[in-house]
């Protein structure tokens, strides 16, 4: 093991499943102190337990603002500063925009923009003091292909994309990369709103990704050289026509 992440901290949202655990995991195995930051406090602890003294939990209802906008502190306590942050907290909503439910709208759009905006918010000016940090966002490849079955989710995604570029570019002078990792199709709970039918079809063709194969794509942006940023990885399965 190369141990690529020695004596580097991190922190990711929605880290009890899914993209976020298997980032938070492999960052753990190349030596990171990870901060493991979501509302499921039962479910964080046993994951922290398992994945040793190098994983912090961190109980935060990302949809109330003021604890996302005073979590640094927080997470200073665990792991001291941050030199990688990751906002990966997401929801899914797909279906025919008009029979969708609006208030369903607001929850996933609240989580998947607001939360993720504030987030970095909260730990931008801690980087920009020390001129070094790296931000991921987990995105989609919706948030560059408007998808025609999920419009709200594909939106939410576009807005991301929108402001991790614009804030990118105020920042890197201060040393700090920003970059999103765009999976396709992964099997994490956001898939559970996928017709049953859609869901069998996708497994059976091979058009679904794991967890672990974005968390390898989110190590190798990672350990670019400083010069160099990973603006954009999208990463697909080979079967997907996109």
């Amino acid at each position: 093991m190369s141990r690529t992440m020695q004596n580097k901290s991190a922190a990711i949202t929605g880290a009890a499943s899914g993209i976020g655990l298997e980032c938070a995991r492999i960052l753990i195995e190349e030596g990171a102190q990870v901060v493991l930051i979501d509302r499921a406090e039962d479910r964080l602890n046993a994951l922290c337990k398992e994945l040793g003294d190098n994983a912090k939990p961190l109980v935060i209802d990302l949809l109330d603002g003021p604890q996302v906008s005073g979590m640094v502190p927080k997470i200073e306590a665990l792991v001291g500063p941050l030199d990688i942050f990751h906002a990966n907290a997401g929801a899914y909503v797909g279906g025919p925009a008009a029979e969708g439910d609006p208030d369903v709208w607001d929850r996933m759009l609240n989580l998947n923009i607001n939360a993720a905006f504030r987030s970095v918010q909260a730990v931008l000016p801690g980087m920009i003091e020390r001129k070094a940090g790296d931000i991921i966002f987990t995105s989609s490849v919706a948030g560059v292909v408007p998808v025609v079955w999920e419009p709200i989710y594909t939106a939410s995604k576009f807005a991301v994309q929108a402001f991790l570029h614009a804030t990118r570019r105020q920042v890197s002078q201060y040393g700090i990369r920003m970059g999103a990792v765009l999976p396709g199709p992964v099997v994490t709970a956001l898939l559970d709103d996928w017709p049953t039918e859609k869901m069998e079809e996708a497994l059976a063709n091979g058009s679904l990704m794991q967890p672990r194969e974005v968390a390898e794509a989110v190590l190798f942006m990672l350990t670019r050289p400083r010069g160099v940023v990973i603006r954009d990885m999208v990463i697909l399965p080979n079967s997907v026509d996109l």
